[in-house]
């Protein structure tokens, strides 16, 4: 593994969140209207359903968007969680200004459980972009089934392994899978610009990890969650793959392979239930 992962990731999503807060990068006043939700929150919400009255764990949370829009859904509490403290800091300035009573913490995953507390919660949601950061699925998916009451749910929405391991268009427009698709000891990226806003990163330096669909099943099932729904999509809320991709027909803020849209799954959703 990449022993310095952590390092280096860390300062890569501190120097995203200048850019994600500037006037080129989230929607930040949009939340001033009370009934906003995040575009990746009305995404989900065909699946996710209304979230009345239970107690809610947003993980990787980062500038807190989505952990706001989760608490407009009628949940009677949401914690958001995430390893940058200027992303914590960014999402406590939100959640103040959008009114909403979320809670924010400054923990890496694999410390949530003592974090928040054990069987704490009966949602665990985790946003899209999230996993990849992370170099073992498997104590993940531990922390999700320690979070977890019985008759919990995991929700996740997630890039699809088969897009991180597409690299950029050729000029020919064919898709070839170049790096990793099962979980490894890492690969390390250099991306000066990030996927919101206008501005270089101080710190452009990545190191991300895939995990295939498998691997992702495999850990969940051994925490001793019960896998529930699998649907993959063909839309992701960034521009993946550069010119080749276009703005969804369907979805604000998605966006769809501009040719061939049924050739590659671009996210996942997985629901798991932690039985009682």
């Amino acid at each position: 593994m990449n022993e310095d992962w952590r390092q280096v990731n860390l300062a890569n999503w501190e120097s995203r969140v200048p850019v994600h807060t500037g006037p080129d990068g989230y929607d930040i006043s949009s939340f001033d209207d009370p009934t906003h939700l995040s575009n990746v929150v009305r995404y989900d919400m065909p699946r996710l359903g209304r979230l009345d009255e239970l107690d809610v764990v947003h993980l990787q949370c980062h500038i807190g968007t989505d952990t706001v829009s989760l608490a407009r859904l009628g949940a009677r509490t949401v914690r958001g969680l995430d390893f940058s403290p200027a992303a914590v800091s960014a999402a406590r300035e939100l959640a103040q200004r959008a009114g909403s009573g979320a809670q924010f913490h400054v923990a890496d995953v694999y410390d949530a459980v003592a974090v928040l507390g054990p069987v704490s919660c009966d949602l665990v949601y985790t946003g899209i972009g999230a996993l990849c950061w992370l170099p073992d699925v498997r104590r993940w998916a531990d922390v999700i089934a320690g979070l977890l009451r019985p008759g919990g749910r995991l929700f996740m929405r997630e890039t699809h392994p088969v897009l991180e391991a597409v690299c950029d268009p050729r000029p020919d427009g064919l898709l070839v899978l170049e790096f990793p698709y099962f979980e490894t000891a890492g690969t390390r990226f250099v991306t000066e610009d990030s996927y919101a806003g206008n501005g270089a990163l101080s710190s452009p330096e990545e190191i991300v990890f895939n995990h295939g669909l498998g691997e992702v099943f495999t850990a969940l099932t051994t925490a001793g969650l019960e896998v529930t729904m699998l649907e993959e999509h063909r839309e992701v809320p960034w521009k993946a793959l550069g010119d080749a991709m276009i703005c969804s027909p369907e979805f604000d803020g998605e966006y769809i392979l501009a040719t061939g849209p049924e050739r590659l799954p671009l996210t996942y959703t997985v629901q798991a239930l932690k039985r009682t």
